[in-house]
């Protein structure tokens, strides 16, 4: 792990308001400020807090405060509202927090600030403008000859302009940008911002997001152009496995709609809207489409266009498509973005002059393509695919999406070709109709996703669980794309809810994932039907009825583990009266508390293999869970009546369940499954009397098959907890080490770099799986991940604690591993938790943040041994010990760097493994 930092007093660091660091452009009108705290001192805390709050230009030591909380004595960090006087628009504040340590004394200070949008509805001026379809476009050539079927209706991306004169000094400059559909928005000649894909895929009936981007830099004075491309996106393209366009859903032709903000030196302020004077043509982009691909015809450029001076004379008037802005809302989360690249791993020429291009990972985004030495109309064609088959492209897994983009050259020598308004699920790329040679330099994959932060790591000593880790990272990095996405290569890419609310305790440890979730919830609450049920996926396409058991369920599991994990309480507002008729949904057509009716499209443990977990068991289990969580929710927010009514009703439900499907002498769960067992267990639905014998049928059943899973998505996340919570991590590890399927670890055995959709994707027995539906890149199966640092490292939270504010630290030894260890940027501060086994002592390197308490469990059969820093316990500062056994030691440790070592047996690692200063860097 790290080293400890030199010694420093307390000190706020990752200054956070409404989830975001520096949020340029937020609607929220009493937006939360936080920070997190690190001190090298142990025992520190933080015993008061002080935060300031003023307009951009005011000095915030000087007096002239819009806000200032004085000196407020508490711990507290996380998600403080503003309280002062109303915000304006479009305004920038700078805040700082000051904090006092634990002895009382001031020790440091941090500035941070938040930019506000338009908050106001009535501020939108501007109109929705589109392609004028009724003009015949100038120059427009027949439609494309090699087009296929469905993409022969696909229109050309427009290119939309106006020219402005700015003939005063400027001081600041905002646009504020959305599209029905997806936009590209240029000035003067140069790309503003680096969003990808935007604005984002919403419940479009609801919410539109719009951008913010400070535009300053970019305007001169005297003559000035805003330009943009438009794309069919989300909003008319393609999208999930409908045969048709995506016009039945939404809309049938791209929009956009800006608003420019001009501030002067002089104090007076101006706007240049989206409005009758923009002019539109088409330009060399012939088609895109997000499942399909993009058509560019090199040829077709048009230099020049967004810069001042172009003349537009043949161009055809916009035409303005309305002026409903009551959609439009600040996006309030980080966008889509280009967030790494690939290079080449090899290159292979084939005799017919087609190249296959392997990139070595299984990637989400596009391909930028150096083209050299081409004549002017050679056509290049690029497809994408996950695998190969016997040495060629698999595509019959991406079903009707094309996944296939084209470039027609320019003739000028050297051209850059990479798409702008697609992305595809693919780790190899062929490329045909490239001109002589190609060369590895000369393509490389730009790896697209969410930006939600990368917060958390683990690594340990065996390779596979290694890859394995890497493997769940990149099936998030590829399905959290706008929405959580089931797969991001076929003709789907849907944000099922019980994939994402399995996946979510994983997806936390990885990444921060709070302001993407919080944001997608909203969607969530909005496309509850007016029956109280949630559908499957969200947003509602393709997919109309009632949710499925646990897929319904996440609209209640998501909102309360951002909770937990985070300490959003707004989240749980927001979504609580959802919640509550989710559950009653369920109740109202289940008056016997089994569920059985109103079960949707009802997946059961989607894609188990070898057993098949009864499906009313599986749903009144969740119901039961629902219930509960409810009833927390409802303990948070202070609603008792409803705290009560929910508790009374996981009781009943949790009765149901065990009079219909438990033999409580036996500790026989209906069906015999791994996932039966582990619903019980986990949710606590069994008799306190038949949990010793519960958990001895799921470990025998484990046993009898040879140490490998039946679990599908729903029983997969808690397979390994389970069985370690109840004294099986044996069997969680041979699990865990299983390579022969089903397992984790046969498909990486097998080649694989991202998670795959089904444990039977592949195998040496069938080959690949009939191509309905068989992703090789789908998050749901590594929710194992939340194990490996909950279970295996050992970080995670006590019972009642919210935003890891008490630590519950318990590191699983075992299997093949010699040394593990995790750190997690939590909302509070860093946690590390790491061990080692060298030469028959256990070491462990433990960090907890100022303010958080902690409790660790040390395992050693001796547990006089233990001791911290080179002393014995119990004579440290700073640790006492709370509990021995005859197979482990418990402390309390206040905030602080601690160094533990006890007698253990075991495999021990080579000096190679772990050095003498320090545990390895995950």
């Amino acid at each position: 792990m790290t080293v400890p930092p030199p010694p420093g007093p307390l000190t706020p660091y990752g200054l956070t308001c409404e989830l975001l660091d520096e949020p340029l452009g937020l609607d929220e009108p009493v937006p939360r400020l936080s920070w997190k705290l690190r001190s090298s001192r142990r025992g520190d805390a933080q015993s008061a807090y002080r935060l300031t709050v003023a307009p951009s230009g005011t000095d915030l030591r000087d007096g002239r405060l819009l806000w200032d909380t004085g000196r407020v004595s508490g711990a507290d960090t996380l998600l403080i509202p503003y309280d002062g006087p109303p915000l304006q628009s479009s305004t920038r504040y700078h805040w700082r927090v000051t904090v006092w340590d634990v002895r009382g004394e001031q020790t440091a200070h941090a500035d941070s600030w938040f930019e506000t949008g338009l908050l106001h509805r009535d501020e939108w001026k501007a109109s929705w403008i589109a392609r004028d379809r009724d003009a015949a476009p100038p120059q427009d050539p027949p439609a494309v000859e090699d087009r296929t079927e469905r993409t022969r209706h696909l229109a050309s991306c427009p290119h939309l302009r106006r020219a402005f004169t700015v003939d005063k000094p400027l001081v600041r400059a905002r646009a504020y940008v959305s599209a029905r559909g997806l936009y590209e928005l240029r000035i003067n000649g140069r790309r503003v911002g680096d969003a990808e894909l935007a604005p984002g895929w919403t419940e479009y009936r609801h919410r539109v997001l719009y951008q913010t981007y400070d535009v300053g830099d970019l305007l001169r004075k005297g003559g000035n152009a805003i330009g943009a491309v438009l794309a069919d996106g989300w909003w008319s393209g393609f999208v999930g496995f409908d045969s048709r366009r995506q016009a039945l859903h939404y809309g049938d032709a791209p929009q956009l709609i800006v608003q420019l903000l001009l501030d002067f030196a002089d104090g007076s302020r101006r706007w240049v809207l989206s409005d009758g004077d923009w002019r539109e043509r088409s330009g060399p982009i012939r088609h895109a489409d997000l499942l399909m691909g993009e058509y560019v015809d090199g040829r077709r450029e048009l230099p020049g266009w967004d810069e001042p001076g172009y003349d537009d004379h043949d161009w055809t008037p916009v035409a303005i498509a309305g002026a409903d802005t009551s959609v439009l809302r600040a996006a309030p989360d980080r966008p889509v973005r280009v967030l790494e690249e690939l290079p080449a791993r090899t290159v292979e020429r084939r005799a017919d002059g087609r190249f296959i291009v392997d990139l070595g990972q299984n990637m989400v985004g596009r391909v930028r393509l150096t083209v050299r030495g081409a004549p002017a109309g050679r056509r290049i064609r690029l497809r994408h695919a996950e695998i190969l088959d016997d040495g060629e492209l698999y595509v019959d897994n991406l079903r009707t999406a094309e996944a296939t983009d084209v470039y027609v050259t320019a003739g000028r020598g050297v051209e850059v070709f990479e798409p702008r308004f697609t992305f595809h699920g693919f780790r190899y790329v062929e490329v045909t109709g490239h001109p002589g040679d190609l060369a590895p330099e000369d393509v490389t994959g730009r790896v697209l996703h969410s930006d939600t932060p990368w917060t958390g790591e683990f690594a340990c000593s065996d390779e596979t669980v290694m890859r394995l880790q890497s493997n769940i990272r990149w099936g998030q990095r590829g399905n959290f794309v706008s929405v959580p996405t089931d797969c991001p290569q076929r003709d789907e890419r849907l944000g099922w809810l019980a994939d994402a609310q399995v996946f979510l305790p994983t997806a936390c440890r990885n990444a921060d994932v709070a302001a993407f979730f919080a944001r997608w919830m909203r969607d969530v609450v909005d496309a509850q039907h007016p029956d109280g049920a949630f559908p499957d996926v969200v947003p509602e396409v393709c997919m109309t009825r009632e949710g499925a058991p646990a897929w319904g369920d996440g609209g209640v599991i998501i909102p309360w583990h951002l909770y937990r994990e985070y300490g959003d309480r707004r989240v749980l507002e927001r979504g609580f009266p959802a919640m509550k008729a989710w559950v009653d949904h369920v109740h109202r057509d289940n008056p016997d508390l089994l569920w059985r009716h109103r079960v949707g499209n009802h997946y059961g443990d989607w894609l188990q293999v070898g057993a098949e977990t009864p499906r009313d068991l599986l749903a009144t289990a969740y119901f039961a869970r629902s219930a509960e969580l409810v009833a927390r929710a409802a303990e948070v927010l202070g609603a008792e009546e409803d705290a009560a009514r929910y508790r009374a009703l996981r009781t009943a439900v949790g009765d149901a369940f065990a009079d219909a499907f438990v033999d409580a002498d036996e500790g026989r769960v209906a069906g015999e499954t791994q996932t039966g067992y582990l619903l019980a267990l986990a949710f606590g639905l069994l008799p306190e009397r038949a949990v010793p014998a519960a958990v001895d049928r799921l470990a025998a059943d484990v046993e009898a098959r040879g140490h490998h899973l039946t679990t599908g998505f729903v029983g997969v996340a808690l397979l390994c907890p389970v069985l370690a919570a109840h004294g099986r991590a044996d069997l969680a590890y041979a699990l865990l080490h299983q390579d022969t399927y089903p397992s984790w670890a046969y498909s990486i055995r097998h080649g694989a770099t991202t998670i795959w959709e089904r444990w039977d994707g592949w195998t040496e027995e069938h080959g690949i799986k009939p191509p309905a539906m068989n992703s090789f890149n789908h998050y749901s199966l590594g929710s194992v991940g939340e194990w490996l640092y909950g279970g295996v490292a050992g970080i995670g939270q006590a019972p009642g604690s919210v935003a890891y504010r008490e630590l519950r630290l318990a590191p699983t030894i075992g299997g093949r591993l010699t040394w593990a260890c995790a750190r997690q940027e939590t909302a509070r501060g860093t946690v590390e938790c790491g061990w080692a086994l060298e030469a028959g002592e256990l070491r462990l390197r433990v960090v907890v943040p100022p303010g958080v308490d902690a409790t660790l469990t040390v395992p050693t059969e001796l547990p006089d041994g233990v001791s911290e820093s080179g002393v014995p316990l119990p004579a440290v500062d700073g640790v006492d010990v709370l509990e021995r056994s005859d197979r482990s030691l418990t402390v309390r440790l206040g905030s602080g760097h601690y160094d533990f070592r006890a007698p253990a047996t075991g495999p021990s690692s080579s000096p190679s493994q772990v050095l003498a200063q320090d545990l390895p860097t995950p």
